[in-house]
């Protein structure tokens, strides 16, 4: 007799979590592991919004704030999305949370009902599903292929979308491509979008500030306002402030859907963190300069990864747009054979064998939804970054 519930075994744990501990396994036994699967900035926290954080401690700003995070703190995200978005969001229209994931978890438990379907472009991050499927939604997945920049195309789009279809999730840049959608991009999907009025858009946005080339980050809401009524923008501190431990997530749209997002909030989670809420305010009103020197350095190691990867025997790299991640197509090594005689069959054969001939930990591309790719983060020193790109060349070299 088990006692854990049914909706359980309708996801599975995170592929990404799941390498996490066994490279903490092969750690423990002395193996020499380098971690690419991780999407973490080695980046440490700016010293004035750390400052913000202990000094909320010292003036004993330590009790709980409102719900759906404190008034100060969605003042100061509503003129973020006014100031570099170009969206006009009251106090009221924001929620904040712990994380990201919390606050994309409680909107789709707040909009979508048992059966509905949400679109989510492949390869995705790897919690959209599991997190569609515990709202008890129904995952449509739309193919994004390589050709395209891994972005979604219009057709597709349209050939998608059902009388059942209830949102669609457009994360951009993207985890685990890198791609990202223009403001061209997105102004043409919203013209299949406004044929759709039943449809939700939830718009991903917590890489946007890691982009490189002088690509210009967009919105939805602000590219298409007839679009605004029904859109979620969703960001948060992890990725673009390398605020990752202080869990802050949040949130603008619809009051109605904020609500119902606070609503259950205050029956999960309760308020999120207050001395990270302090933080999370200096580090959206106060100075930025450091975004630009760091976005300056991912640059620097997309470039060396993409290159170096297009060299490896088997590989081949598209050049993303933005965030910290590569997703080389391993296909040219599907069939050889490893050094110690095991046939390499997919992407998740290829990734298990860099691990174990070569210590180099990757996330294979079935867990994102499209194959026979891999992803990998560069979010990790430099040094180690090219110890690791060296270490696949030799894995690739050694395939037969």
């Amino acid at each position: 007799m088990s006692f854990v519930a049914d909706r359980l075994s309708r996801i599975k744990a995170s592929p990404v979590a799941a390498m996490t501990r066994k490279c903490e396994e092969l750690q423990r036994q002395g193996r020499d592991i380098i971690q690419l699967n991780f999407g973490e900035p080695d980046f440490f926290t700016a010293d004035h919004v750390a400052e913000a954080g202990i000094r909320a401690i010292r003036e004993h700003n330590t009790k709980y704030t409102a719900i759906d995070g404190s008034y100060e703190l969605k003042q100061a995200i509503a003129a973020k999305l006014k100031r570099e978005n170009g969206i006009d969001y009251a106090p009221e229209q924001v929620i904040v949370a712990s994380g990201g994931k919390m606050v994309l978890y409680n909107a789709l438990l707040a909009t979508v009902n048992p059966g509905d379907e949400v679109i989510i472009p492949a390869p995705y991050w790897v919690s959209y599903p599991d997190m569609v499927k515990l709202a008890e939604g129904v995952p449509v997945f739309v193919s994004c292929p390589q050709n395209n920049g891994f972005r979604m195309r219009l057709e597709d789009l349209a050939a998608a979308i059902t009388k059942q279809t209830r949102m669609l999730i457009l994360n951009t840049p993207s985890n685990p491509t890198g791609a990202a959608y223009s403001r061209d991009d997105l102004t043409a999907l919203a013209r299949v979008l406004l044929d759709h009025p039943q449809v939700i858009v939830l718009t991903d946005e917590i890489y946007e500030h890691i982009v490189y080339d002088g690509f210009k980050p967009a919105s939805m809401a602000a590219v298409e306002p007839r679009l605004y009524d029904r859109t979620i923008t969703m960001n948060g501190m992890s990725k673009g402030y390398f605020m990752t431990g202080w869990r802050i997530g949040f949130a603008a749209g619809p009051k109605e859907i904020v609500k119902a997002m606070a609503t259950l909030t205050s029956q999960n989670v309760s308020c999120p963190n207050t001395i990270s809420q302090v933080a999370a305010i200096e580090a959206l009103n106060g100075p930025d300069d450091y975004l630009k020197k760091n976005v300056a350095v991912f640059k620097e190691r997309r470039d060396m990864a993409v290159a170096q990867l297009n060299k490896c025997a088997g590989l081949s790299c598209h050049k993303p747009e933005g965030a910290f991640y590569v997703y080389p197509s391993c296909a040219g090594t599907i069939g050889k054979r490893t050094p110690g005689g095991k046939r390499v069959e997919t992407d998740a054969d290829f990734v298990m064998g860099l691990l174990e001939a070569e210590g180099v930990a990757a996330v294979h591309g079935e867990a994102f939804g499209l194959s026979p790719y891999f992803r990998i983060s560069y979010a990790l020193a430099t040094a180690d970054l090219q110890k690791a790109l060296d270490r696949i060349h030799r894995f690739c070299a050694s395939l037969r």
